[in-house]
Order: C-alpha cells, then sequence, then structure tokens
C-alpha cells in the first residue's frame, strides 16, 4: 500500500480570530454525537465563570484532537522542560453535569 501523500491546507484567519481568547476554565460534555468545549476565564474570588468560545466537535475529532494535544505537549516538554502540575491543578476542575445522552461518572 501507497500512504496518502501529504496535503497542503492554506487557512485563514481574520483580524479578530488572531488576537485569540484567553481561558482558564474549560467545561468539555459529551452526547452521543457530539463533544461540546466551553472555553471560560474565571477570575481569582469568583464564583462564576464566563464562556467566551464554544466548540462543537463529532466524537472522532474530539479523540484527534485529543492526540494532537497529547503531541505537542510532548514536544513541548522536550524543548522547554516537564509542566509540572499540583493537586490543585488537577482538582480545580469544573464540577461535572449531564447532556442528554451522556453518562455522570462520580
Amino acid at each position: 500500500m501507497n500512504p496518502e501523500p501529504q496535503r497542503t491546507v492554506n487557512i485563514e484567519i481574520g483580524d479578530k480570530e488572531w488576537e485569540g481568547v484567553y481561558s482558564n476554565f474549560v467545561i468539555i460534555t459529551h452526547s452521543n454525537s457530539e463533544f461540546v468545549l466551553d472555553f471560560a476565564r474565571m477570575l481569582p474570588g469568583a464564583q462564576k465563570a464566563k464562556v467566551f468560545s464554544r466548540i462543537i466537535m463529532t466524537p472522532q475529532h474530539a479523540k484527534a484532537l485529543l492526540a494532537t494535544i497529547e503531541q505537542n505537549v510532548k514536544r513541548f516538554e522536550t524543548e522547554h522542560g516537564e509542566i509540572k502540575l499540583t493537586p490543585a491543578d488537577l482538582s480545580r476542575g469544573p464540577i461535572g453535569f449531564q447532556t442528554p445522552g451522556s453518562s455522570k461518572k462520580d
């Protein structure tokens, strides 16, 4: 079998998107047909986070994104050293909630 030739994709980005949106909080929910990622900001001491961007994708794209992020984190750590997480970093996540078709695990 011959491997597929690599293709080049031209990506256009608008001025607003070029600036980016800062997020320090993400809520991920899913149904049987899609993943929803709500990127938000939460200020220190605040009891409320505001969502600034919502991304909806298929389960296949979510899994491909996971693999791509893992690959990029490994490259980053090779160049800059290990990204250290404290137990507080890991426990800060949002409280999980259910969406139609998803299962809640406690």
